[in-house]
């Protein structure tokens, strides 16, 4: 009788033992404050879809003409072709770097634009980035 009482004991220790670890881990899958579908590192790099709709957002914002548009998509694809390549190694992408191409875009951007349209952009980029959140480290 006594054997089994000292069975059940370990046993209810071990399983105690084992559901603590297994609840051990924090919600946010490690991170603090974190949650579990927060992706880690850069941006995923958007596709040739979003990158249609965000240059015909910005067409309709900017009242783009047809090929003031058509440039701008060019501009676009091209910019993200470059990040890409950029962020698809094993290394992380330098911080100045990624600032320059998006510096450029801006620049090439504004080239195509008239002097309103350059302010309705900047206007644009500027809502645009308050969108997204910020990463805290």
């Amino acid at each position: 009788m006594k054997t089994i009482k000292k069975v059940k004991s370990v046993l209810v220790v071990a399983f105690v033992l084992v559901s603590s670890i297994a609840f051990a881990q924090p919600p946010g899958g490690g991170q603090r404050g974190g949650k579990r579908d927060q992706q880690q590192g850069p941006p995923q790099v958007p596709g040739e879809e979003e990158i249609a709709e965000m240059v015909s957002d910005l067409a309709d914002e900017l009242s783009l003409s047809g090929e003031q548009g058509e440039k701008i998509l060019e501009l676009y694809q091209s910019h993200f072709e470059q990040v890409e390549e950029k962020t698809s190694g094993n290394s992380r992408p330098d911080r100045e770097e990624m600032e320059a191409l998006k510096t450029t875009l801006e620049k090439n951007v504004k080239a195509e634009l008239t002097k309103d349209q350059i302010s309705a952009y900047e206007a644009y980029v500027e809502k645009q980035s308050k969108k997204r959140p910020r990463k805290r480290n």
